[in-house]
């Protein structure tokens, strides 16, 4: 274990309410597979992946290179920062791919599972993402997406994403992955509100009360996000697990 993944490993449990959702998920499903084999892990769009810290899986990084306008200013993709660090940092990474997944030159069923966080209503081709990631899993494999909830949060008006293609609902998305999974399971997760707000925001050490008043916005919004799977509105995500 590295200093870096020590400290988001003591850390994770007052962090915002959908890393630690997708984290706790993740490592369930790698729990519930039936290999005592260390699976291989395809992180599509993970730039620094810190949900699967310290899991025992391969990890392998996929995206695109940062490119300036709006992936520079909302940090999505690669940079060259990432690239030098990230493999210090990281215990469980075993290679970094810069490719988009839509023009994938990944061999078929190369990964056991593939994980998805926040990625797809970034895609123009959803289609051609979802069959491609379905390709490269192997039979019996697994894939883990997260997105904002389309039935609650709109992409439209004055606070419009302009890096978000869509918002999916939980029937398009359903939909969407059926084409290509023999199974497929979607819930909503994470409450909405202040809270969920107001634990987002970075920590600081040079602002402790700021960073106290994220802290326990977290703790509230773990309890709030309790049992909210089918509730569709005031809920910011969708996730889908879905089986190959």
């Amino acid at each position: 274990m590295t200093t870096y993944e020590f400290f988001r490993w003591i850390t994770f449990s007052i962090m915002p309410t959908h890393l630690v959702t997708v984290r706790n998920d993740i490592k369930q499903l790698l729990k519930s597979s039936n290999t005592n084999n260390r699976l291989s892990l395809l992180d599509v769009g993970g730039r620094k992946s810190p949900y699967t810290i310290n899991l025992p899986v391969n990890v392998t990084l996929l995206d695109v290179p940062q490119e300036t306008g709006d992936k520079e200013a909302l940090h999505l993709g690669f940079t060259d920062t990432i690239l030098s660090t990230i493999k210090k940092k990281r215990s469980n990474i075993s290679e970094i791919i810069i490719q988009d997944m839509t023009a994938s030159t990944l061999k078929d069923e190369t990964f056991d599972a593939v994980a998805c966080i926040e990625v797809i209503e970034h895609v123009e081709q959803d289609d051609v993402f979802v069959k491609n990631i379905s390709k490269v899993i192997k039979p019996n494999g697994w894939a883990y997406f997260t997105t904002p909830n389309g039935d609650y949060i709109k992409n439209e008006g004055p606070n419009k994403n302009p890096d978000h293609v869509r918002h999916y609902t939980k029937m398009e998305l359903t939909t969407l992955l059926e084409k290509y999974f023999d199974t497929v399971e979607v819930h909503y997760a994470v409450s909405t509100g202040k809270h969920r707000v107001q634990g987002l925001k970075s920590y600081s050490i040079s602002n402790p009360f700021e960073t106290l008043k994220s802290i326990i916005s977290n703790i509230i919004n773990r309890f709030q996000s309790k049992r909210v799977n089918n509730i569709s509105q005031e809920t910011a995500h969708l996730i889908a697990v879905v089986y190959k």
